[in-house]
């Protein structure tokens, strides 16, 4: 079965269609439900079609042995109180999801639990996006798949046999899919982002496909557009200097802009085709300009002989065209004529 195109709410994603963009926020808020609805305004000025958070239930999906990635807060002893901090109630994520849908986004947010599966289902949200670290997270999957819901995969840390399991369930169960390109490091090199893997997962699982970046720059997302992506993912911060574990891996509200532009520079580009007669004739006024005719290359009297060499072209093109040269060449002149102006049949004894 080929999965070419589908719909998220009432937006259809590939059939050549511009590329979906998703603003990843993850926890960028860093537990400021206030932030949190910063961010979706931010975002929504910006174009994009998503904005996408993480849903973290501590209780439901870590403990306390659970290490830090980066050991980066200063108030949090444990991953596991970090994300207990991270934690919105039910409502909270009701909210959020409501502002966004007022400033024209869809809301997505990557669960870790079959809880927050449960939570996120009932809120309403349009499709799923599972992280690179829960492929594999059977339980969840089920629950997933279980709402028939589109289901946005990353493979950030996945082998082509993982992704084929993976996939090869979803597909039983008749779900739509994407795959996503990622590569989990944060921040990820260029050398790592693998945008020949795009290609690859689209030729081999026949889906939608994608780039879910973590290198911090708008490069790897241009580059993805310009090769045919379906889909971006981006982390985003309002600002740089932010202080959080994937400040290194994310751009700008500003760099986020200047991506959802070039997509729809892209697709304008890509999708609209030009027939060079056509386009001729419609410049036809514009071309007379640009082109040249038949001068003088100095002062001629009246009664000269035209040669060769007393002639050049000029702009613009509205005068006697070079095709004419060798009708001109032995004719003799009516009256003096200036290297500024262009020669006139009237100049020329007929």
């Amino acid at each position: 079965m080929c999965n070419n195109s589908f719909y998220i709410g009432e937006r259809l994603i590939g059939h050549e269609k511009a590329p979906f963009i998703i603003a990843e926020v993850a926890q960028a808020h860093d537990g400021s439900l206030g932030t949190a609805h910063a961010y979706i305004d931010a975002i929504a000025e910006t174009g994009a079609d998503a904005v996408k958070f993480q849903t973290h239930i501590a209780e439901e999906e870590s403990t306390l042995d659970e290490p830090f990635r980066v050991k980066f807060s200063y108030q949090d002893k444990t991953r596991y109180e970090y994300w207990k901090r991270m934690e919105f109630t039910k409502e909270q994520w009701k909210e959020l999801f409501e502002h966004a849908t007022e400033r024209d986004l869809f809301f997505l947010s990557s669960p870790f639990s079959v809880k927050a599966v449960e939570m996120l289902n009932e809120i309403g949200v349009p499709a799923w996006k599972v992280g690179s670290g829960e492929i594999n997270t059977k339980d969840m999957l089920d629950a997933i798949v279980g709402t028939g819901l589109p289901v946005l995969i990353s493979t950030g840390m996945s082998s082509y046999r993982e992704i084929e399991e993976t996939t090869s369930f979803v597909r039983k169960k008749g779900i739509a899919f994407a795959l996503f390109q990622c590569s989990t490091r944060y921040p990820a090199s260029f050398r790592e982002v693998g945008l020949n893997v795009i290609d690859e997962l689209r030729q081999r699982f026949r889906c939608i496909v994608g780039l879910s970046d973590h290198t911090g720059s708008i490069f790897p997302s241009l580059a993805a557009l310009a090769r045919g992506a379906d889909m971006i993912e981006v982390h985003v911060v309002i600002n740089k200097r932010l202080f959080g574990p994937d400040v290194a891996a994310s751009i700008s509200i500003d760099e986020l802009a200047l991506i959802v532009k070039a997509r729809d520079a892209f697709y304008t580009l890509n999708n609209h085709t030009v027939d060079k007669d056509v386009f001729a004739e419609s410049v036809a006024n514009t071309k007379l300009i640009f082109s040249k005719s038949l001068a003088p290359l100095k002062y001629l009297k009246a009664g000269t002989v035209l040669e060769r060499e007393m002639i050049t072209l000029k702009k613009p093109g509205t005068g006697i065209p070079l095709a004419e040269l060798n009708n001109l060449v032995g004719r003799s002149l009516k009256r003096e004529v200036s290297p500024k102006r262009l020669l006139k049949w009237g100049d020329i004894e007929l």
